[in-house]
């Protein structure tokens, strides 16, 4: 039987170079939606109880814990369109995403730590790439509370303005009913047009 990995903990707080900016992203795997990342700057003395993956937390502590993160941390935010998406592909939008977040913290000083295997091009700071990282750094797991939280308020938006797709629900997620409501409906403007489960209904 194959043993399970173990992640361990990340020791970003003894880090020598200083402050450490956690960058994450969402969205990866959605057929509907841009991507969005965060970069976060965990202060000294900030409460970091609880930050853990987005993934496994309910919506409500999301949005509690992001409310935290926004008032007692640095954060930005930045996104890569569907039209990007679609252009460059999700893995090259996703990186421009995090770029564009971390730039807007405008550091000059500090290191980078980006949750995956995978560097920010074109960034001037040093970066460490920490695979689980949201498990293993808080400033990454904030990183994606946030981007998360406020990507899942957009799909909402967006629901309200396109009701039977059930945005509101998977938020742009490849689940059945989403692909059948694609298939029925056909797709919309937000939809990534070379995904699979959308580009086969782009006559309609």
């Amino acid at each position: 039987m194959k043993s399970k990995k173990i992640y361990e903990p990340f020791p970003w707080r003894a880090l020598e170079v200083q402050p450490v900016i956690g960058v994450d992203e969402v969205g990866r795997g959605c057929l509907a939606g841009p991507v969005y990342a965060a970069a976060v700057i965990i202060p000294d003395g900030f409460d970091t109880t609880g930050l853990t993956d987005s993934k496994k937390l309910s919506e409500k502590t999301r949005e509690i814990l992001a409310k935290r993160i926004h008032a007692g941390c640095l954060v930005s935010l930045g996104f890569a369109s569907v039209e990007e998406i679609d252009k460059i592909n999700i893995l090259w939008a996703s990186l421009l995403a995090m770029k564009r977040a971390v730039d807007g913290l405008k550091q000059t000083e500090g290191q980078v730590l980006v949750d995956g295997n995978k560097e920010i091009p074109k960034i001037s700071l040093p970066q460490t790439t920490l695979v689980k990282g949201d498990f293993r750094a808080e400033p990454i797991a904030a990183a994606s509370i946030v981007a998360k939280v406020y990507r899942d308020n957009l799909m909402k938006q967006l629901a309200e303005e396109f009701p039977g797709y059930g945005l509101e629900g998977h938020k742009g997620y490849a689940t059945v009913p989403h692909k059948e409501a694609i298939k029925v409906l056909g797709p919309q403007a937000f939809h990534r047009k070379t995904f699979a489960g959308v580009k086969e209904h782009l006559s309609q």
